[in-house]
């Protein structure tokens, strides 16, 4: 299996698990562009609708794509009371739409599955003359210790190809994307934001939140389910919570006026 297709097998997990975006993100993306609620957004790889309900509660009309059948059954039942927002089961890549449709075009966590060839000469060429791509993701923070130290000989010893940076810090401005994003000849040069925030994990919410990842979904079940009783058995010893640092980074380009 594709790894970008892993999580439809834990649907409801995943909405229940992954955290949202902080309410300030929206606004800018929305100042940004001078959006008016007649405008509809095109929303790459939904998932279960984090993202997608922020755009919703603002008013907007969204289009969201994605590829998972469970993955858009449970973001339709979360987003039920907001009936201007579609949903199509697609990639973005198998997608077919006329050029120039878009006044926005958005992806939370997401745009790093999308084909390198097509991530911005398609986006590009679907949005509308004076349009622009808003990508964002969330980005965990390493524990503080002693639990990182906790955590990291855990990691050494059960899935030592897991150590290291999270696969999230492909959003990072020293990741790989926003050096992509700059290269671009479809986009103008990019606004980045940065938004610090935390959450508090249980063992239960934090082994939960992993076994939506894809990297943890790919692992062997045996070898899976011992790495996270371990983990959690390693915030049980500290307490039983520990709060988890976040920084979301969002990036807004405008479309190029030769795209």
């Amino acid at each position: 299996m594709e790894q970008r297709f892993t999580f439809d097998g834990v649907a409801s997990l995943y909405n229940t698990s992954r955290p949202a975006y902080p309410d300030a993100l929206f606004a800018d993306i929305v100042a940004f562009c001078g959006l008016e609620t007649k405008d509809e957004i095109l929303e790459i790889g939904c998932g279960t609708g984090q993202a997608t309900e922020g755009f919703a509660r603002c008013g907007f009309s969204v289009l969201a794509l994605d590829p998972g059948a469970e993955l858009i059954a449970v973001a339709r039942e979360r987003l039920a009371g907001f009936p201007q927002v579609r949903f199509q089961q697609t990639t973005f890549e198998a997608w077919p739409d006329e050029p120039g449709s878009f006044k926005l075009m958005v992806a939370a966590q997401s745009f790093h599955w999308v084909s390198p060839e097509l991530r911005f000469a398609k986006t590009a060429a679907l949005l509308a003359p004076g349009g622009a791509l808003a990508i964002f993701g969330n980005v965990p923070m390493t524990p503080e210790q002693p639990l990182a130290g906790r955590f990291a000989e855990i990691y050494a010893r059960c899935a030592p190809q897991l150590a290291g940076p999270p696969a999230e810090a492909w959003y990072l401005p020293e990741g790989p994307f926003s050096e992509e994003l700059r290269r671009s000849d479809n986009f103008e040069t990019p606004v980045h934001h940065c938004y610090r925030w935390s959450r508090l994990h249980t063992a239960r919410s934090y082994t939960d939140l992993l076994r939506t990842l894809s990297s943890y979904r790919l692992l062997a079940e045996n070898r899976r389910e011992a790495l996270l009783s371990e983990l959690a058995d390693a915030i049980s010893t500290q307490g039983g919570e520990f709060e988890l640092h976040y920084e979301t980074h969002l990036y807004l380009a405008g479309r190029a006026s030769a795209a």
